[in-house]
């Protein structure tokens, strides 16, 4: 290790050089220096949107090795100009958490055991779920005769992550559906 020279004080380095109030270089140690953010070595730059709050702030997401590394507000999102609450800013253990659930588990009713399904099992599941739901509820007509057509059974409730064409869609699935409870988290 090189001995420390007096004339390397922050002090003495900041009368000799431009840096009069002392705000940029003349106060850095060669530490800082050699320090490159780690958002420089991705391989790419993904944009997306923070999945906590109706908020829908911009976030950018550095990618390396397929692997998220970094995630920054978005100082193009309208909506955040590039800023992030201390949650969004901490959406990459999201992510890379260990304890991130990756695979399907379903619990049994009066069961207290988890057990993993494949996704094709769950899909049927939730889709005979869905229709016995809706064949259920179904109401046609009312007390007096008039057209109804929708069911009491299904409610839709939708995040934040989603854009306006995907609610779209979704709100036209679960109208077509006849549910007509359907909200957005975006819109409460």
């Amino acid at each position: 290790m090189a001995r420390f020279s007096p004339l390397e004080w922050p002090v003495l380095r900041q009368l000799r050089s431009n840096d009069k109030f002392g705000r940029g270089d003349a106060v850095m140690s060669q530490k800082s220096r050699d320090k490159t953010p780690r958002t420089a070595t991705a391989d790419r730059v993904v944009q997306s949107v923070c999945p906590f709050c109706a908020v829908g702030c911009g976030q950018k997401v550095f990618v390396k090795d397929e692997k998220v590394i970094q995630i920054e507000g978005d100082p193009d999102s309208p909506i955040s100009r590039g800023r992030l609450c201390p949650k969004g800013s901490a959406s990459e253990q999201l992510v890379n958490s260990a304890t991130r659930q990756t695979e399907i588990l379903y619990r049994a009713p009066r069961s207290r055991e988890w057990q993993p399904l494949s996704l094709d099992t769950a899909i049927d599941m939730i889709a005979d779920r869905f229709l016995d739901a809706r064949k259920k509820w179904w109401q046609d007509v009312d007390e007096q005769g008039r057209a109804l057509r929708r069911t009491m059974g299904i409610a839709a409730l939708g995040g934040a992550t989603l854009d306006n064409e995907e609610n779209y869609l979704i709100k036209k699935l679960f109208t077509a559906a006849g549910a007509i409870q359907i909200e957005n988290q975006a819109r409460i």
